[in-house]
């Protein structure tokens, strides 16, 4: 080795890198201790002439042989470059060339390659050599292959990226379950998917479902940047035949159930022949670069699709396609649940209206009624009233509640209300068809728990025309009330017995009669009118009391259920609602009995 080599090793030991140095002469680099260090140590040394062409390499020491593979005579002449590769950061190698050009030390790590083309990591530390008068005369590198602690911090932030990106996704199929089970209507829900999958993982998207058929029955287009909404409503709202023949459609409708949805580039040729001009120009604007078609698939098979689109070729990630699945998987079922919720009730909604009847004209009765499913969503339970017009000229008068808010509740209600017409037609007295009731219910095991009051109204005729006579009988039920011309309110709280289908200890058909004076209104009622999870039936019934009093003489049946539905029942009921009001107006007289007399 030279005396500048020594030089130059001994001041780059001496760590100090910058400004004029007084420098030792050590004529004897065999016996200088500096010299011996950097030949015998781990790290590799490298000594570059910066006033030679390209900076080249002119002295490296053995460790450097060792990382590299490459020799002394290897390098000697050549420029530090010859590490690099094809997945050498540029910018790295970029940083370290400006900092050497403006005389600066420069520390950074970057992956190089060995002689063999083995990629090793290498932590890198160049710093320019001066003399005594501080002139730069070389370039003196250290390197140290860190490979091993690179890959474990590799692995590191891969794991915390996986568990990230699993986070994120189970976030977004909690936000999609969760939006989805909250909506009970089909267009929402299809709605809510739609925008919620868009915002995360797609420039734009759709939502498309399909019939028992296969023919497009819903559509719903969303896009990430709301000044493309308008594109995108106008998108949804044209001649949607081209979508339901579109590459992304027909994928997504494959009988493969073992089909992996991949993104795929938009044949912009194939497009513009398939898309009308309208619809074309608004895909365009919204961006057709790649596109991602997920099935939906439920118990039954295809139900429609998820097609995600983005504006460029590369836009999917593969987290984005491994989330796109899950959520299509977690959507499709949540819509079926919809779906198949939507059956029910249409069925059960057409069930309640064939069970409610029509209120009748009854001659001299002034008769409203109204029912209210819980939570106004269901719109079936086992709630019921009846108006029946009886063959010896007195009117039947029911008001029933079967446990529950189903289909089951529902036909249950349907059977109850058929069994107390029949003993009701008969002639039969308010007691009796209760008792009947009762019996026939337990006998049969036709319904769940249920409470009922049946009234016999029986017009007095000329005989006395200030009063008419009311029988009745509660299996149950809450009282109910009279209120007498001035605001008197007076509950029909006799006649009680055990609720339909629980076996009675005492008199098995009690029975009650009272007058209803001419322009006095009777309502009958369900619990749920008046019972709340802070307020008791009686507690209620107190309430409804003080709110019957209030209401005007002159007031209608109709103007009386409005007043006391708009004040009993809130926008969140817990319970369904029957409410069934009968006045007799002044002045009116009603028709006499002309059938046989009741028993």
């Amino acid at each position: 080795m030279s005396e500048l080599s020594s030089e130059v090793l001994r001041t780059a030991l001496a760590g100090v890198p910058g400004g004029p140095r007084g420098i030792l002469p050590l004529p004897d680099v065999t016996g200088d201790l500096h010299a011996r260090a950097v030949i015998a140590s781990d790290l590799s040394f490298t000594i570059s002439d910066p006033h030679s062409a390209d900076d080249p390499i002119i002295w490296v020491n053995p460790a450097f042989e060792r990382v590299t593979g490459y020799s002394a005579t290897d390098m000697v002449g050549r420029n530090c470059r010859v590490l690099q590769g094809p997945r050498t950061d540029r910018t790295v190698v970029a940083r370290i060339h400006d900092a050497l050009q403006q005389g600066h030390t420069v520390a950074d790590t970057l992956l190089n390659y060995r002689k063999d083309g083995s990629p090793f990591w290498n932590q890198v530390v160049i710093s320019p050599v001066y003399d005594a008068d501080g002139r730069l005369t070389h370039h003196v590198g250290i390197q140290a292959d860190v490979t091993a602690r690179v890959e474990q911090e590799r692995a590191r932030e891969a794991a915390l990226g996986e568990a990230q990106a699993a986070r994120a996704r189970l976030h977004l199929l909690a936000q999609v379950s969760e939006e989805l089970a909250r909506r009970l209507d089909y267009d929402d829900a299809l709605v809510a998917l739609a925008e919620i999958a868009v915002s995360r993982l797609a420039t734009w998207g759709f939502v498309v479902v399909t019939n028992e058929r296969g023919r497009l029955e819903r559509l719903h287009v969303a896009a990430r940047h709301p000044v493309r909404a308008q594109d995108a409503h106008d998108l949804e709202t044209g001649d949607p035949s081209w979508l339901m023949r579109s590459a992304v459609f027909e994928l997504a409708r494959t009988d493969d159930r073992r089909f992996d949805a991949q993104p795929f580039a938009i044949d912009a040729e194939a497009l513009a022949s398939q898309v009308p001009g309208h619809s074309l120009e608004l895909l365009r604007r919204l961006g057709v670069g790649s596109a991602l078609a997920v099935p939906l698939r439920a118990r039954d098979g295809f139900i429609g699709a998820l097609c995600l689109m983005h504006d460029t070729m590369d836009g999917f990630t593969a987290e984005d396609v491994v989330t796109a699945a899950h959520v299509g998987q977690r959507a499709a079922l949540a819509l079926d649940n919809v779906r198949l919720y939507l059956r029910e009730r249409s069925a059960a909604l057409t069930l309640q209206h064939s069970l409610l009847p029509d209120v009748p004209t009854v001659p001299g009765l002034d008769v409203a009624a109204s029912y209210l499913p819980a939570l106004h969503r269901a719109e079936v339970g086992g709630d019921w009233f009846d108006v029946l017009p009886l063959p010896d000229g007195a009117i039947g008068l029911a008001v029933g509640d079967v446990v529950g808010h189903d289909l089951g509740a529902a036909a249950s209600m349907g059977q109850l209300r058929s069994v107390l017409r029949s003993h009701a037609w008969s002639g039969a007295r308010a007691g009796r068809v209760i008792a009947h009731l009762d019996e026939l219910v337990r006998g049969l095991g036709m319904a769940d728990l249920a409470t009922c009051v049946y009234l016999r109204l029986e017009p007095s005729g000329a005989s006395d025309p200030t009063a008419d006579r009311l029988t009745y009988s509660r299996a149950g039920h809450p009282p109910p009330l009279i209120r007498l011309p001035g605001g008197e309110v007076r509950p029909l709280d006799q006649a009680l017995t055990t609720p339909v289908g629980v076996v009675n200890p005492r008199s098995p058909d009690p029975q009650a009669e009272v007058e209803l004076p001419r322009g006095a209104m009777l309502v009958v009622y369900t619990d749920g009118l008046i019972e709340r999870r802070d307020r008791s039936l009686k507690d209620g019934i107190d309430d409804l009391v003080r709110a019957l009093a209030a209401v005007s003489d002159d007031a209608c049946a109709a103007d009386v259920r409005d007043q006391l539905v708009g004040r009993f029942v809130g926008a969140e009921q817990e319970d369904d609602v029957c409410v069934l009001v009968v006045r007799r107006p002044v002045g009116v007289s009603p028709e006499p009995p002309d059938g046989p007399p009741t028993r």
